[in-house]
């Protein structure tokens, strides 16, 4: 997917919130100054620390199940 079909399919708050998940999940990466910076900005505490936590479980359940060897449920398709 191109920058610009990404530009067209969300909004600059949900592109600003895929960029976060970008920086949390990749552990080649951090959530530099600017980012945050950024998304104290758009999102309020309360809804920052919400999706901190979304992304941080949804991450360690990730991990979790890879390494348990817990199979897809198939939800979706590559």
């Amino acid at each position: 997917m191109t920058d610009d079909e990404i530009g067209t399919l969300f909004t600059e708050q949900e592109r600003l919130a895929l960029e976060y998940v970008d920086a949390m999940t990749h552990t080649d990466r951090d959530v530099d100054d600017a980012l945050f910076d950024q998304l104290r900005h758009v999102f309020d505490d309360e809804a920052l620390i919400e999706l901190t936590a979304t992304i941080a479980w949804e991450n360690s359940s990730s991990r979790f199940n890879r390494a348990m060897r817990v199979p897809s449920q198939g939800l979706w398709q590559r």
